[in-house]
């Protein structure tokens, strides 16, 4: 069974953009999403609990979101829900992952400006273009780097 789920919140780490050995991007990020509701008895607006979720996105949606997502912005993601449990010798937890469908800028805090891709493959042109690529590491490259992050359930 799939749950599809709809949050709205901050982009709280750098998009990371990977694309494999058989060419398929991915861009993963996490992203921090708190309710605020208005306190009558303080007269002013309270923040609540922080949820963190984990966003992945694939193939062309990870590609444009690799160039437009970056830490602290506001979005708005749709996708499918996955909870799951990790261990890392002394330490444990509980991951709550998103693949993401759709996502985008929440216009409620500031505008955007939207450029449309050709058909399914990147735009390639100019300094978009350079700039997606950079924003790919290979697989390989993935590896050397997170391989101090053993206690990452990320």
């Amino acid at each position: 069974m799939s749950d599809i789920i709809t949050l709205t919140g901050i982009v709280g780490t750098e998009p990371r953009a990977v694309t494999t050995a058989e060419g398929l991007a991915i861009t993963s990020f996490r992203l921090a999403s708190t309710q605020r509701r208005f306190d009558k008895s303080q007269e002013k607006w309270v923040d609540g609990e922080t949820n963190w979720y984990s966003i992945t996105t694939f193939r062309q949606l990870a590609t444009n979101a690799a160039v437009s997502v970056k830490k602290g912005e506001r979005i708005l993601v749709t996708g499918r829900l996955r909870i799951r449990d990790w261990e890392n010798g002394s330490k444990a937890g509980t991951n709550i992952d998103i693949e993401a469908e759709a996502l985008g800028h929440d216009l409620s805090w500031g505008t955007a400006n939207f450029s449309r891709g050709a058909g399914s493959t990147p735009v390639e042109s100019g300094a978009a273009s350079t700039e997606a690529s950079a924003a790919f590491p290979t697989e390989a490259d993935l590896v050397a780097t997170t391989a101090g992050e053993a206690d990452t359930p990320f």
